[in-house]
């Protein structure tokens, strides 16, 4: 029988020590998406973390490949994890590799559980300020492309360190974000480029989705917090010694040096 005090701290213990594991034991894996972000609420139990916002992992058709997956999944950004433009960042044992540029939104309002879907217009009216950012993503499951959805939810949907740029003090809202250009490239001058389109068609409806993926699973999203809605391009390749900048034209430049 399924035991989310054990399994939860099972996870736990894998994310804050990076782990490399081979196999879940099977009484440990949730067997559905109740169980698995029951598994991310109860996080709290075992650590002082503090919570810094959402993401959202899988919004691409290249993101779903890379992570074996066929439908988006929300994970936790902690404050520990999150780092300022221009930071040093070790590659350490991250075993994906890659650097994912994402249009990130701080939110201006509690948003609560309910049975209503929440629709685009109303989501948009929940956001007050615009970020580009930097997700490195990683598992701590060796072979995380085989585990599928409950398990990957339950590691915290690939969450691992957050770089995020300077709020853009425009009027982005009259930006059309589904058509933004962002590239993301090393110092050697390899580059990927894309829109805000990967990101389930545009990155409002991505950050829809998310606060409807919440609000099935009775999860409020507090003001203040900022939600990473999904890679705008192809999971970008990195390596130790690399210099990663992804610029997003008029709404800056987000760069990190891996060390």
């Amino acid at each position: 029988m399924f035991n989310l005090e054990k399994s939860s701290n099972f996870y736990w213990s894998n994310y804050l020590k990076d782990l490399n594991v081979d196999r879940t034991p099977d009484i440990l894996k949730p067997k559905n998406r109740i169980e698995a972000y029951g598994i991310q609420n109860n996080f709290f139990k075992y650590t002082t973390y503090n919570l810094f916002g959402w993401k959202i992992a899988a919004t691409s058709s290249n993101g779903q490949k890379h992570i074996g997956v066929t439908q988006p999944l929300a994970g936790r950004i902690f404050k520990e994890k999150v780092y300022k433009n221009k930071s040093e960042i070790s590659l350490g044992n991250n075993k994906m590799a890659v650097a994912e540029p994402e249009f990130a939104f701080k939110i201006n309002k509690d948003i609560y559980p309910r049975k209503k879907t929440y629709s685009n217009n109303e989501v948009l009216s929940f956001i007050d300020d615009l970020y580009p950012a930097i997700e490195l993503p990683n598992s701590r499951f060796t072979k995380y492309e085989i585990q599928g959805e409950e398990q990957l939810i339950a590691d915290n949907a690939c969450a691992h360190l957050f770089i995020i740029g300077n709020k853009f003090n425009g009027l982005w809202k009259d930006l059309d974000l589904k058509n933004h250009l962002v590239t993301i490239s090393n110092q050697n001058g390899k580059n990927y480029t894309g829109t805000g389109s990967n990101v389930l068609g545009n990155p409002i409806i991505g950050l829809t989705w998310l606060v409807n993926e919440l609000s099935k699973y009775n999860i409020t999203i507090n003001k203040e917090l900022i939600i990473s809605t999904g890679t705008c391009s192809k999971p970008f390749p990195i390596n130790k010694n690399d210099f990663i900048t992804a610029d997003f034209g008029v709404l800056g430049k987000v760069e990190v040096f891996i060390k």
